[in-house]
C-alpha cells in the first residue's frame, strides 16, 4: 500500500481508533491507565533522567499522577510544544501547579520557556503495530522529533491494547518505539522493518 490509498487507510484508521478509545468505559480505562501507570514506574525506576511527557487527549493514558510520582521522586519532567508546524517538538519543564496556556488544539503548555532534551519520551498512541510503529494523529511531531535528537531519547509508545494493528505500513519517516506499554504489558522492538 502506498501514496494516497495509504495516506487513506490511515486516515480512517486514525478515525476508527479515536473513536473505539473514546467509546471505552471510563472505568476500563481508568482500569487500564492503572495497569500501564505501574508498568511505567517500574520501567522509569530504572533509569534515570529527563522524561518527556505528554497532555492527555481524546481518551488517551493520562499521565498525570505518573508526572506527579516522578516529580515527587526528584525528576526533571517536560511537556511537549509545537513550535513550528512542519518541525520538532520542543520539550519545556513543567511541575504540577505551574502556568499552562493553551497550545495547538488546546492542548496545555507550559507557559515558562525552560527548554530540556528529554532522554526518554513517552508518545500517545492512535495505533501501533508489532514492530512497534506508532500510528499517531497524523502532524509527524513525534517522528520529526525523535529523529532530530542526539543522542535519541528512548521513545516508549503509551496506548491500549484495542489500538493495536497488525501494521501501520511503515514508512521511511516512522520512527519506531523502543518499547510500548499497554495494559497487558511491555513490547520491546525486535530487528524488523
Amino acid at each position: 500500500m502506498e501514496g494516497a490509498e495509504l495516506k487513506a487507510w490511515r486516515r480512517s484508521q486514525r478515525e476508527r481508533l479515536i473513536a473505539l478509545r473514546q467509546a471505552l468505559p471510563a472505568a476500563e480505562r481508568r482500569d487500564w491507565g492503572n495497569r500501564i501507570e505501574a508498568e511505567l514506574r517500574a520501567l522509569l525506576a530504572e533509569r534515570p533522567g529527563i522524561l518527556g511527557v505528554y497532555w492527555p487527549f481524546r481518551a488517551e493514558f493520562d499521565p498525570r499522577p505518573l508526572i506527579d510520582w516522578a516529580v515527587a521522586g526528584g525528576r526533571t519532567v517536560a511537556l511537549p510544544v509545537v513550535i513550528d508546524k512542519k518541525g520538532p517538538l520542543e520539550y519545556r519543564t513543567w511541575r504540577p501547579g505551574e502556568p499552562l496556556a493553551d497550545g495547538v488544539w488546546n492542548i496545555p503548555v507550559p507557559e515558562k520557556r525552560e527548554v530540556v532534551t528529554p532522554t526518554m519520551v513517552l508518545a500517545p498512541l492512535v495505533g501501533f503495530d508489532e514492530a512497534c510503529y506508532r500510528l499517531g494523529y497524523g502532524g509527524g511531531y513525534f517522528d520529526r522529533t525523535l529523529g532530530a535528537m542526539a543522542p535519541r531519547a528512548l521513545a516508549i509508545g503509551i496506548g491500549f491494547e484495542a489500538q493495536r494493528l497488525e501494521t501501520i505500513y511503515p514508512q521511511s519517516f516512522d520512527v519506531p518505539m523502543a518499547l510500548i506499554v499497554t495494559e497487558a504489558g511491555i513490547r520491546k522492538r525486535s530487528a524488523g522493518p
